[in-house]
């Protein structure tokens, strides 16, 4: 039976509390559906998904149906080229809303780089409209690490970008490009409609360990006070040093309980 609360959606000034699967990647090859619902026993509203692990698209669809979780987006790669009409009647079938991808670091190098590696997000972008999808773009740190005569890449990328994407901003990532969350926020407009939440040191790509969110150096609160077109925060948690659902636990606590998030579940108050 579905732990969903009936009427519990995301309301127009707080968005939904989600996970990106990413965070229990090693758990879905053993029991996809049984991970799902731990997610919405905890309260989450959503997930984002990182491949279907060996399922076929309708199978995890009714497992996100079983489960009561929205389908926020999907991380694959952006649809353009040869594989463009594969991965769109794919999560066509899934029946995702959004894609969600990221250029390579390398393409950060130069503005000649940032204007090749946008042929094929907005190429992307227009190949999903035809399905009724958004494509989103995702950011790392080399997009803040970068700037040519005085102008930042992640400007100049969100400058060149098709008027029709989206943007889902990675938080943890900014902050690691020694950018400020909250000041990202505040300057995208209405393309911004996720953000990757993750909390830890904020030091370094891919070799920081994480933890649950508001125990790290990240402000993550002022970031998600900006007044913004949000409409869903995605927990996300590579690499952790405890119990992945202990961590997720504590992070819906502090989102929701927080009055910053909506989930099944929620009390107004400070996060902590």
């Amino acid at each position: 039976m579905s732990a969903v609360a009936e009427g519990v959606v995301p309301s127009a000034s707080k968005p939904g509390a989600a996970v990106m699967l990413y965070t229990v990647d090693a758990l879905l090859d053993d029991d996809f559906e049984g991970t799902l619902q731990r997610i919405a026993d905890l309260g989450y509203l959503g997930v984002e998904t990182y491949g279907l692990h060996g399922h076929s698209a309708a199978a995890v669809r009714g497992m996100l149906d079983r489960t009561g979780l929205e389908l926020v987006s999907s991380h694959a790669p952006f649809p353009y080229g040869q594989d463009a009409r594969r991965i769109l009647d794919e999560y066509a079938r899934l029946g995702a809303p959004n894609l969600a991808w990221s250029m390579e670091a390398e393409e950060f190098t130069s503005v000649e780089s940032i204007a090749r590696g946008l042929e094929r997000v907005n190429g992307g972008v227009d190949e999903a409209a035809s399905y009724g999808m958004t494509v989103a773009y995702h950011n790392h740190n080399a997009e803040f690490r970068y700037s040519f005569d005085g102008r930042g890449a992640y400007d100049i990328l969100l400058e060149r970008l098709h008027p029709d994407a989206r943007v889902e901003l990675d938080l943890y990532w900014a902050a690691v490009g020694e950018a400020d969350p909250a000041a990202i926020v505040a300057s995208i407009g209405p393309r911004l409609r996720y953000v990757h939440v993750k909390d830890g040191p904020a030091l370094t790509y891919g070799d920081d360990i994480l933890v649950p969110i508001g125990e790290g150096s990240v402000d993550i609160r002022a970031a998600l006070r900006v007044p913004s077109t949000l409409e869903w925060h995605i927990i996300e948690l590579e690499t952790l040093a405890v119990d992945v659902f202990e961590a997720l636990e504590k992070s819906y606590r502090y989102l929701v309980d927080g009055g910053l998030s909506q989930g099944r579940t929620h009390t107004e108050g400070d996060a902590p």
